[in-house]
Parts: structure tokens; sequence; C-alpha cells
């Protein structure tokens, strides 16, 4: 046995000793793959049952991290960290429309809504018509007639009652009123009375006995039609209009054949001063300045003087009429050098009547903006004001929802929305009109409710050509429904029947700029409706117009996105077989979600899109700049945060250097101060212009005039 013991323990050692004595070192690529194989080998014995793992293998990725979130992090704040599921709108858009395309929530990180002031104001209100008739006036029976039956007016407004008479006495007259109050009627009537009256009968090739001067080429058409339809009886006397985008030549045909009484815009009537030889004002009886406060205002002062001069200098006799809706000191100055004696007549309410002649000392005793603010603007009594305010990333949708509310959902609506430049009109007609018509099938024929009607859209700005400005213009007119986008040249004057709405998509620069745009529905008595939209930022602007007593309601955003609910094409893939569930915010913002996807997916579908979108946005920016400086607190374009408003615009991102040529050109000017100083007033026109869109009379280069 010990023998045995003996030998056992000698047995390994030689071999050990051969082991260490003849094997080569193991190299480090072999240490290394025996430590992998056995890690491996170790993982093995410790994984879990074959059922387990196949089932895990399958989860999608997404799906497997989840799970490990909600086990490393149970116990705490869930809610914060488990990840959130796609909305209807963005799942519809990444999967359907487009896989790689990533639509950020609309209702994160928006500022909150503020509480808006609430100040009592007692607006100052005009009794439109009145009851008296026309045959209280010493008229011609042929033109009572022609009043009654083609313009179906029977009764007086205010300021046609106290207008006419004066007018027809041959006294000059400033004629302050509301827009929509009649006063195209209350100059053209005292006009075609008196020239239809003269002994000796007007012929043709006399040339003009009345000129009347406006500042834009729709209201020029549209005075022209109602100059035309009171001279039915008496088709002796003929009218004519002058105004650009026509062809000179033919224009120069019409003024050889002779016109008896010319309407014009500015800038073309200096033109043809200029370069029309045959064109003359010795028979000149009127000289009428409608929507005066706006011609000036868009810098017209210069094409005033040569048109006062080219008159004065052939007839000193003449009847001088200036109307406008606004006193302001330009006007005022105007009022001083071309009207005689006048009578002042402002119509603001029932205790205000035609003053005396003593009135023209008033005028220019007390400044301008102190009447403005004493008498405040003179509102329609059928007009209701509200306001929304709205986060910059929802104003599209928002837009969408109310024109969808009000022009698909309800009968025989007529909207104007208002926008601050030819861009940015360009942008949302051809937005709308693809996405929400035809575009992107939204909206299929087979979806559309039984009670929605057809949605019609227009759009009227100074860079479209006159023939299509002359045909949207009536189009609009002629139409009992349809949505017109347009710049301000259709807040002035403008008669455009049955308007039900007014939506101003960018606030006014000024409180008469908002009185002339809701200025175009509740006309003449009837009942209509407007609606401001602000930013959180520019809730203050409130209060501006309570300074001038102007008072408006809060709409709820909720409210109006609400609507989107109806319809059914945009409902998200969660609300399949849910069609009687009551309609809740989630499901709210799940279909504003998929109406703003919508407009993102049109907008990025090529690389024209989206450079539309970013022009447009710029056009926004520049015309946001040129806020007066009283109301730059509010409107201040540090205030704007630009990835929001680029999502208002379609644009998932914002485009970057959008202002760097702005900033380049505003430090150019810090450092010339002196030549800053010289140019301000040059700029606030540029400025206004740029705010209004308006087709100057002479613009630059000379190309057009109108």
């Amino acid at each position: 046995m010990a023998a045995v013991s003996g030998v056992l323990p000698q047995v390994p050692e030689p071999r050990a000793a051969v082991f260490r004595t003849f094997s080569k070192p193991r190299p480090a690529h072999a240490r290394r793959q025996a430590a992998a194989t056995k890690r491996k080998c170790q993982a093995s014995s410790e994984a879990p049952p074959a059922k387990r793992r196949s089932k895990a293998s399958f989860l999608p990725a997404k799906k497997t991290a989840a799970k490990e979130t909600r086990r490393t992090l149970k116990g705490k704040a869930q809610r914060t960290f488990s990840p959130k599921k796609p909305s209807a709108g963005a799942r519809d858009g990444d999967q359907e429309r487009k896989p790689g395309a990533k639509t950020s929530s609309l209702f994160k990180n928006n500022p909150e809504i503020p509480e808006l002031p609430r100040p009592v104001v007692k607006q100052v209100q005009e009794k439109v018509f009145t009851s008296d008739a026309f045959q209280a006036l010493d008229l011609h029976p042929h033109l009572i007639s022609t009043i009654n039956t083609v313009l179906k007016m029977s009764s007086m407004t205010s300021v046609q009652k106290q207008s006419i008479p004066v007018l027809l006495e041959g006294r000059d007259a400033l004629v302050r009123s509301q827009t929509g109050s009649g006063k195209t009627l209350a100059y053209c009537i005292p006009v075609v009375q008196s020239l239809q009256a003269m002994q000796s009968k007007i012929q043709r090739g006399d040339g003009p006995y009345a000129l009347i001067l406006v500042p834009t080429r729709e209201l020029a058409l549209q005075s022209f039609d109602t100059v035309q339809k009171l001279l039915k009886p008496f088709t002796w006397i003929v009218p004519g209009v002058l105004m650009g985008g026509e062809k000179r030549k033919s224009e120069k045909a019409r003024l050889r054949k002779g016109i008896n009484i010319l309407i014009s815009t500015p800038g073309r009537l200096v033109d043809h001063i200029k370069s029309t030889k045959n064109i003359h004002f010795r028979q000149i009886r009127w000289l009428i300045l409608d929507e005066a406060d706006r011609i000036l205002d868009l810098g017209f002062e210069k094409d005033l003087t040569v048109i006062l001069n080219a008159v004065n200098a052939e007839c000193q006799e003449r009847q001088n009429v200036l109307l406008s809706a606004t006193l302001t000191e330009g006007v005022a100055r105007l009022a001083d050098i071309s009207l005689h004696d006048p009578v002042s007549i402002s119509v603001l309410d029932e205790s205000h009547d035609v003053s005396s002649p003593e009135s023209e000392a008033f005028l220019e005793a007390s400044p301008p903006q102190a009447t403005d603010e004493l008498d405040g603007f003179a509102i329609p009594a059928g007009l209701q004001q509200h306001v929304v305010v709205v986060p910059s990333k929802l104003r599209l949708v928002c837009l969408a929802a109310f024109i969808l509310q009000k022009c698909k959902f309800e009968r025989d609506q007529k909207v104007i929305v208002f926008f601050s430049s030819c861009e940015l009109v360009e942008f949302h007609y051809t937005l709308f009109l693809q996405t929400l018509l035809s575009g992107s099938g939204a909206l299929a024929p087979e979806h559309l409710p039984s009670t929605s009607t057809p949605l019609k859209f227009l759009r009227l700005h100074s860079a479209l050509e006159q023939e299509e400005r002359t045909a949207v213009f009536q189009d609009f007119t002629h139409s009992k429904t349809g949505i017109l986008f347009c710049t301000d040249i259709a807040a002035r004057g403008l008669d455009l029947p049955q308007v039900t709405w007014i939506v101003q998509y960018n606030a006014p620069s000024s409180p008469a700029e908002y009185i002339h745009r809701i200025g175009r529905t509740a006309r003449i008595g009837c009942h209509g409706s407007s609606l401001l939209v602000l930013a959180p930022s520019e809730a203050e602007y409130v209060n501006s117009l309570a300074s001038h007593k102007i008072n408006v309601s809060e709409v709820k955003m909720e409210d109006i996105l609400s609507v989107l609910t109806k319809d059914e094409c945009f409902k998200g893939r969660r609300g399949g077989g849910q069609k009687s569930r009551a309609a809740g915010p989630q499901e709210i913002r799940e279909r504003a979600t998929v109406l703003q996807t919508l407009f993102e997916d049109y907008v990025h579908s090529s690389e024209e899109t989206v450079s539309g979108a970013k022009k447009a946005l710029q056009s926004f920016i520049r015309a946001y700049a040129t806020y007066p400086r009283e109301l730059k607190h509010i409107f201040h374009i540090r205030l704007l945060h630009l990835g929001h408003m680029a999502k208002s615009f379609g644009l998932r991102d914002a485009p970057k250097n959008l202002c760097a040529s702005a900033m380049k050109k505003k430090k150019a000017n810090l450092k010339r101060p002196d030549l800053q100083r010289k140019k301000t007033q040059s700029k606030q026109r540029l400025a206004e212009i740029l705010r209004s869109e308006y087709a100057s009379g002479m613009e630059t280069g000379g190309t057009k005039i109108t």
C-alpha cells in the first residue's frame, strides 16, 4: 500500500514538467479568443429559458427598450420617463406619407395664453339709415327713379342726408364718416344732378367736368360702376376710368374722344398729364378726393401737388370735396390747401350734425390725433368684433379650422382674410388650394358630410396682373360664398356685398387700418363679424384698440379647433370605430396634428414649395419689423420664436440665416446716423406700402403706373 502510494504522486509530475518545458507560450490573439469563449460559456449558463428568450428576441427594439426603462425606473415617476405614444397625425404622416419625416408636437413648449384685458369701452356708433327718402331732395325725377330701381335704395344714410344738400348748394366740404356708410353716393348724386342740369348741354368732346381721385384700381372700378348706373337716364354724359394695368394707348384714345366724369388713380393721371397732350381741365367743375387719408398714406402727396397745379392752371372756380373715414393731420393739411371755406361734415353718432363754417377753424386749431382720441372711430351697429389668442405653432391650423367651420359647415358665408404682404397671400392661397381642396385628397368627396358646402378660394393683391385683379374682384362681388385672401388693397372703400366675416390674420399697423379692414362687412346697415388673430406676446394690442374706443370680445382657440371633430377625414387611426364617442381635448389635438401633418407634407413635397414657404416667412418677418414705434413694445421682432413661426408656414425647422441681410443693413444704418435721419420720412412711407401692399402710383423703375 505504501509502495502504491509512493508511486502515485510521481505520475503527474513528469507530464507537468514536460508540458512546462516543451510547450510554446500562446500568442495574444489566442488568449483573447479563449477569454471570449469563457465569457460566452458563463453567459449561456445564466441565460433564461428558451421560450422566454425566443419571445423577447421577436420584440421590436423600441418596445424592449421601453420595458427595460420601466423595469429600471419602477417606483419612480413613470409618467415622466415612459416613452410617449405617437399622435395619430404624426403616425399617419410618418408611416403613410413620408416615412422619414417627423412632425413635432403642436401642443408642447407653447407660451401660456394670457388673460386678455377687458377694459370697459363705450363704442361710438353711427345710425346708418335715416327715415328721409330721396324724394325729399330737389333731384331730377329720372335720377330718383334710377336710385330706387337700379341701386335699390329708398331712404338716405346719415352721411347722405347731411352731405347732398350742402354739395347741391355749391359748397366745398370735408366729409368724415364711418366706412360703409354710403359716402360714394353722397358725392356721386350731387355731381350727376349738377351736370345734367347745366343750361348748355354737355358735349362729349368738352372734356372732363368732374375729376374723381381714388387710391386703388378696385375702388376706381367700383366708383365708375356707380356713376355709370346713375347716368343711365343721361346718356349724353360720358364717364371714364384711368388706372394702372390698362393700355395707355386705349386710354389716350378715350381721352381724345372725350370723358366728362373722369375717375382715376393719382399715379396714372400724373402719367397722362406728363405724356398725353390732349388731356385738359378747362371745364372742371368738381374735384373730389375719395379716401383722402389713404391717398396720402401711400405717399401720393407729390402726385396730388402735380394734379392740383395742373387743374389750377386751367380752372380756378370749382367745387372741392374731401371724403375720409379717419381724420389725420395729412387730411387736415390737404383740406387747407384744396378747400375754400368748407363745411365740415362729421357723422359719428346721432348727436352730430352738419357744423357751421367755423368748424374749419376747429380743424386747424385742434390736432387731428386729439379729435380721434376724443371721438374714437365710428363702428357699424351691426358689427360684432372678436379676438383669439393663438400660439405661433397653431396659427395655420387655427386659420384652416376657422375657414372650415364657417365656409364648409355653415351656409352663405363670405370671408375675407387680411395678410400683411403679397407673398403671404400667395403662400396661404396655394397651400389651402392644394391641401383643403384637391391636392392631398384630404377632403375627398366620399368623406365630405352631406351638410358641407364646397370651398372656394380667391386671392387679391397688387402683384397680380390687372386683368386677373378685375376678374377676382368681380367674381367675389357676385358670389354668395367664398374665401378671399388679400392684402390691404381691399381694405379701403370697396363695397363687397354680403361679406359675413373679416379675419385679420396679421394685426393692422394702426387702429385706423383696423377700422377700414372690418369696414368690409356690416355695410349699409347689414350685420357682420370680425376676428383678430393675436399671438400671446401681442395681447396688449387689445388695450391699444380700447384706447380708441374699439371693443373686442375673446374667442377661445379650443372652440375654433373643435370643428375638426366634425370632419371624419382628420380622424387618426385610433379613432376607427368610435364615432359616437364625445370629442375630448385629446381627440381635438390629434386631429389638429393630422391637419398640420397634411400641411407639412405638402410644403416638404418639393424644393419649390419649401422655397415658397421660406420666402413667405421672410416676408412676414420684414412686415413685422415695420410696425410703428408706438406699437414696438407689442410687435417687436425679438419677441418672435422663429422655430414656432416656421411651424405656422408648414416648415419643420426654422430656416438658417433668415435675418442676416436685415441685420447687416441695420448695422450699416447705425454707423451712419446722419443718413438715417435724412431717410426717415421716405422709409416710413416705404414701410407703409410694404405692409399695405397697395399698387402705388409710380413704382420703382417706372415699369408700372397706377
